[in-house]
């Protein structure tokens, strides 16, 4: 499968700069902007060198600067290895060396996400079902560059985590990101507002569910504040959560388990965010109502979803 024609677009230079005076400049398979991030002048963390395995993940300490940056990517329909892959070949032609690699099950899954230091959300989304990562080092003066990707997607956008750690450059900065920041929250009260008012319903696809669970991963969400925000802007509204699941298992079992998911989205929209509580209802329909193929990967990921859904004006 060919990449889009679109223009590769942002630098992520000072990221991965090959000498004081020379940059390599990270290309994304589209548009990207600067979610979220952190930087420290001097510390030492953990970076994973294998699978989770019989309870422990196996890492090395690293110690340097820290430069830590998500980059959300427009990149509608591209898997998490189309956006893994053009990332690496920039690392390799820039000297790197890839230590290791791995997809979801190769990593350990759930247990290798949640042993990762990650950004919260909404900035960093990790689907359980389908995330990549990536270690890499390049030898140097002073100690080694280190760089490690974690890539996952939702339905509509890719997120890359980019974290570096190594010595300051030469007149003593740090490495640090450049980019747009971008506003979650406000963005995604606009596309709710605009989905409910034209079309009905919308999915929320920054929530996090573990596998086969149905209760709602821990996290600062987007689209719930954007949810509460529409209800508190429109008073006359009530909303229902509709879980859906892939075609997987039997029919009684996903139903459930849609059921499940879209009441534990419900408890935290009312708990944590304010939504009144008779005003929101909640419901599943289990496979009944793909939005893909469920004969891919790719296609059960988008089909594992809750949405809301406008029920009535008063």
């Amino acid at each position: 499968m060919s990449f889009p024609p679109a223009p590769l677009i942002l630098c992520a230079s000072l990221l991965l700069a090959a000498g004081p005076a020379l940059g390599l400049t990270f290309d994304f398979p589209g548009s990207a902007t600067v979610a979220g991030g952190r930087s420290e002048p001097m510390t030492s963390t953990l970076l994973p060198l294998g699978p989770w395995s019989a309870g422990a993940l196996p890492t090395r300490r690293v110690e340097g600067a820290l430069d830590q940056t998500v980059w959300q990517v427009d990149a509608p329909g591209l898997t998490t290895l189309q956006l893994l892959a053009p990332l690496r070949a920039q690392l390799l032609d820039a000297g790197y060396e890839v230590l290791w690699e791995c997809d979801t099950v190769n990593c350990g899954g759930f247990d290798f996400r949640y042993a990762l230091d990650v950004l919260p959300e909404p900035d960093m989304h990790v689907d359980l079902g389908d995330f990549r990562f990536l270690a890499a080092e390049r030898a140097g003066t002073g100690a080694p560059q280190t760089v490690s990707l974690l890539v996952s997607r939702s339905a509509r956008v890719g997120f890359v985590q980019v974290t570096h750690v190594g010595s300051p450059f030469a007149d003593g900065t740090v490495p640090t990101a450049t980019g747009t920041p971008t506003a979650p929250v406000a963005a995604a009260l606009t596309d709710i507002a605009r989905a409910l008012d034209e079309t009905g319903s919308m999915a929320l696809d920054d929530l996090i569910f573990a596998t086969g669970s149905a209760e709602l991963g821990p996290g600062d969400f987007a689209s719930l504040r954007a949810v509460a925000g529409y209800l508190a802007d429109h008073p006359d509204r009530k909303v229902a959560l509709v879980g859906h699941t892939d075609a997987s298992g039997d029919m009684a079992g996903n139903v459930a388990l849609s059921r499940a998911r879209a009441g534990s989205v419900r408890d935290r929209l009312i708990r944590d965010y304010g939504a009144p509580e008779d005003r929101v209802a909640a419901d599943g329909v289990g496979y009944l109502a793909p939005r893909a193929s469920n004969l891919t990967a790719e296609g059960r990921t988008q089909n594992r979803r809750v949405e809301v859904v406008l029920i009535a004006i008063r």
